[in-house]
Formats: C-alpha cells, sequence, structure tokens
C-alpha cells in the first residue's frame, strides 16, 4: 500500500511540475420562489481538475454536489452528486482571453428523500462553449455559457420511463463562472 501511495504521490509531483495542470472550480447559489411558496435555496460546489495536453487541446473533469431541481420535477430540490468529464479545444488564444469549447457527458444522481422518495438519474452528453480571461500567467476567470447536445433524467425504479430532450440551451440560466490556477 505504501509502494501505491509513493507511486502516485511521484507521479502527480511529476504532473504538477510539468506546468500542464490547472485546478479549479465553480461555486455557486441562488433562492427563488416558485408557484408563490416558500422560498428555495440552492448551491452548488463543483471542483475541478484537468491536463493540458498541448495549446490546443486539454482534458480534465468536475466532480461535486449541490442542492438543487432535476430538470422535470418543478420546486424539490434535492441534494445530488455530479461527475463530468470533458475534452476541452481551445480555438482562440491571446494574451488576456480564450476561447474554448468542452465536449463530454455529465452524470448527476439526485437522493430520494423527498416527499416522492424517489432518486433520480441525469445524463447529458454534448458541448459547453466558454472563454477564459488570463489575469497573469497562474490565474484564469473561466465562463460557461450553454450548451448543445442531449440531455435524459430518469427516475431509479423499476419501469421508469425517461425524458429525452435534443436541442441547444442559451440562456442566462445556463452561465457558469469559476477560477483556475494554473500550474
Amino acid at each position: 500500500m505504501k509502494k501505491i501511495l509513493m507511486t502516485f504521490a511521484v507521479a502527480l509531483i511529476a504532473v504538477a511540475a510539468n506546468a500542464q495542470v490547472y485546478v479549479g472550480g465553480s461555486l455557486g447559489i441562488a433562492s427563488s420562489k416558485i408557484n408563490g411558496g416558500d422560498n428555495v435555496t440552492t448551491y452548488k460546489v463543483l471542483p475541478e481538475i484537468g491536463y493540458g495536453i498541448n495549446k490546443n487541446w486539454a482534458i480534465g473533469t468536475t466532480i461535486g454536489f449541490g442542492k438543487g431541481t432535476p430538470v422535470e420535477i418543478e420546486g424539490e430540490s434535492r441534494n445530488y452528486f455530479a461527475i463530468a468529464p470533458y475534452a476541452r479545444y481551445t480555438f482562440v488564444h491571446s494574451k488576456y482571453v480564450n476561447v474554448f469549447v468542452d465536449g463530454g457527458f455529465e452524470y448527476a444522481h439526485y437522493n430520494g428523500k423527498t416527499n416522492r422518495g424517489i432518486s433520480t438519474n441525469a445524463w447529458s452528453v454534448g458541448l459547453k462553449p466558454g472563454v477564459a480571461v488570463n489575469l497573469n500567467s497562474k490565474v484564469s476567470f473561466v465562463a460557461h455559457v450553454g450548451f448543445a447536445g442531449w440531455k435524459s433524467v430518469k427516475d431509479d425504479y423499476k419501469g421508469a420511463k425517461s425524458s429525452d430532450a435534443w436541442g441547444v440551451d442559451v440562456d442566462g440560466n445556463n452561465i457558469t463562472f469559476g477560477v483556475y490556477y494554473n500550474f
């Protein structure tokens, strides 16, 4: 076990020393009133790690948790776990701004601690365009705007039917902001 941990630590240091690793993520919080009822607070904590393969390509993943609403169930806010690996292609490079698109998939599991008592699984596959504002060589502000692809939501019980959608979603509710630290 010690050999495995030592090998992992050496590999992590070697990758970080190569100056192509970035860490960061997104935080979000919102409060809304649905149908004149009680206030509903939602949040998300999505740390992210990635590796720049070359000037244009990177791979990474976001993994985190939050409290929110699956797309198909209005007003039912639940805790969830999410993971979203991606491949990033940066097609505009400048000293201060990079423009990119992430292609990947996301899985989110919403727990069943609600009035219905049913867990829900949500999947998506598609593209997310984004922009990075480079404050210096180490710190960048990053924003993703929109989504184009496929989404599916399905309750977690035998015989449940999924709700699937294809399309483009570019609106003010589909924007995320984050910060990266580049090693």
